[in-house]
């Protein structure tokens, strides 16, 4: 069996996002329902329901 090569390489960095929380978008029924669910889950301390929430507003204009 053959030796594994071992070399080091300098850390990942990964992007800090610094972003507001998106806003709902005015008059949509979807966007102020998933900010309802995003007050209740930060509430909750489910920071993931927060995340995904967020991801979807953002996606407000191919749907959600």
């Amino acid at each position: 069996m053959s030796e594994p090569t071992r070399y080091s390489t300098p850390p990942i960095e990964l992007p800090l996002n610094l972003d507001r929380e998106p806003d709902p978008a005015e008059g949509c029924a979807g966007c102020i329902e998933l900010a309802d669910v995003r007050s209740r889950a930060r509430a909750g301390g489910d920071m993931a329901t927060v995340s995904d929430c967020n991801v979807f507003m953002r996606r407000h204009p191919e749907g959600h």
